[in-house]
Formats: structure tokens, sequence, C-alpha cells
């Protein structure tokens, strides 16, 4: 019973994780990026709000904290999300949903650098082997799309970089807050400026919004952000990091089948080659070593 739940919670996962990406395309029919971002973040807003009032949780970070939970809104949340949305206006959603995969990979990067983590010659490997396929496949895929492949790209890129970042330094102040404190304020206020941003930048045309796109919009908001968010933390209660690190394996594959069903979209042979080989140095940069190993290889490297 136990490993049906875990497996319908994985199965959950995945499927969020890889239709966000297309919902997001679908936001963009008629809104703007920053308004459109923000958008998600009020509609996520309240019911993460009611979920902290009702687990007593506090709004703000613990004292000595605070300065933290300016930069969780800024870089978790207000800069990152806007990059990726504003990034699909020139990827496709499942070439924004491979660069995410490698999410894995830039903490263990950064791990490196900002933590001095010990790691092993396998898990660097696959990192090496990831960002390599990473590249070609977005070399690839640039051939088949007329727009601004690399624009979009980048974006999508620093999105990831500034969420492995603050990652890092999460694990690396130690933080031990609720779920719903580390979210409810600062999706709030990224949701607030961005909306408001967006409005007076952008001057989206309301009346001309369709109900494909505000439905993605509540979709993102309220299913993809708060109903996944739990289900992923539920996971990671119930199985190692490493098996949990298995959803970044998963879920890119269902982005693009997804997208090839949905939007007709042509993932070429080479195209699959490519991501096979990304998701293969992922799955290496996360396979759990040796304490020992690990210490050995780090001194080594560093020497």
């Amino acid at each position: 019973m136990q490993k049906t739940k875990m497996f319908i919670l994985f199965a959950i996962v995945i499927l969020m994780w890889g239709t966000t990406w297309l919902a997001m395309k679908f936001a963009l029919v008629s809104m703007p990026p920053i308004f459109a971002t923000g958008l998600r973040f009020l509609s996520a807003a309240p019911l993460l709000l009611w979920l902290l009032h009702i687990t007593r949780s506090s709004l703000l970070f613990p004292p000595g904290h605070r300065f933290f939970q300016f930069c969780v809104f800024l870089f978790c949340f207000c800069l990152p999300f806007t990059l990726v949305i504003y990034g699909e206006q020139y990827v496709n959603a499942s070439t924004a949903a491979i660069i995410f995969a490698g999410m894995p990979v830039a903490v263990l990067l950064i791990s490196i650098v900002v933590l001095n983590a010990p790691t092993s010659l396998l898990q660097l490997m696959g990192a090496m082997l990831a960002m390599l396929s990473l590249f070609c496949l977005l070399q690839e895929e640039s051939r088949n799309s007329l727009s601004n492949n690399w624009k979009g790209a980048f974006a999508v890129v620093a999105a990831v970089t500034m969420h492995a970042f603050m990652y890092v330094q999460c694990k690396k102040r130690s933080c031990q807050i609720s779920l719903f404190t580390f979210n409810a304020l600062p999706c709030l206020a990224a949701g607030l400026l961005l909306t408001l941003t967006g409005a007076v930048v952008e001057r989206p045309e309301i009346e001309n919004i369709t109900w494909l796109s505000f439905s993605s919009i509540i979709y993102l908001g309220v299913v993809a952000s708060v109903f996944g968010i739990l289900c992923y933390f539920s996971l990671q209660k119930r199985i190692s990091t490493f098996n949990t690190s298995l959803v970044f394996i998963c879920f890119p594959v269902i982005a693009v089948i997804l997208e090839c069903v949905v939007m007709g979209s042509v993932f070429s042979q080479t195209s699959w080659i490519l991501l096979a080989g990304m998701l293969c140095g992922v799955l290496l940069s996360v396979i759990p070593v040796q304490r020992e190993k690990m210490a050995t290889t780090t001194k080594r490297l560093w020497n």
C-alpha cells in the first residue's frame, strides 16, 4: 500500500511538471509574460495563505533570515518565473522543460563552488555529459526553429541557475522553516508586483484575454504551483533524495510527448538521442556515493 501511494505521488508530480510548460505556452496566447506570471502568483497566494493559517505557520522568516526572505521573493519567484515564461516566447515548451531538467546538475556544480561539497568523478562526468548533450540538443532544435532559440534558452538557463543557487543557499543557511512560510508571502508579493508592473509596462488588453490563457494561469497557480509543491515535498519525505531526483528524468519526456501530440511539433531522432544522453548525465550526477570516496575526490580536485 505504501509503495502504491509513492507511485501515485510520483506519477502526479511528473504529470504536473510535464504539463506546466505547455500551460505556460497557452498562457502566452493572449497575455504578455510579466502580467501572466503575476496573475499566476496571485491565483496561488490565497490558497497558500489559507494553508499557512490552518497549519499555524509564521508569515515571516525567523529573525536573522528576513533579508533572505526578500531574496526568496526576488530570486525564487519574481525573476526566474518571469524569465521562464519570457523564454517560452522563443523556444518550444519541451525545450524549456528539458533545460529545467538540468536543475540537479546546476545544484551539484553550485554546491561544489559555494559549499565546497564533496563529489565524485562519476558525478562530474555526468554533469559534463548533461551540459554537452544539452548544448548539442539546443543546436539541433534551433535548426528547426525560425525564432531566436538561443535568446529563449538563455532566459530559461538563467532561471535554472537562480533556483539552484537559492536551493544551495537554503542548505548553507540550514533554513528550518515551514513550506508555507517559504512560499506564501513571497508568492503574494511577487504576484502583486508583477501584475502591477505588467499592467503598466506591457499594457495587456484585458478584454482580449482568452479562456484558454485564463484557465492555464489558474492551472499554473493553483494546481501546478500549490498542489505540485505539496506532492513533491510529500514525496521527498517518503523516498530518498536520489529517487526523488528521478522526477527530473521523467517530466521532460512527458513535456516532449505532449507537445508533439497537442501542438503537432516534431522531435527528431537526433534530438531524442541527445535528450537520452542529457538525462543519463543528470542521472549520473545525482547518484549517491560513499562519503569517504566523495571526500577523497573533492580533496584531489581542490589540491
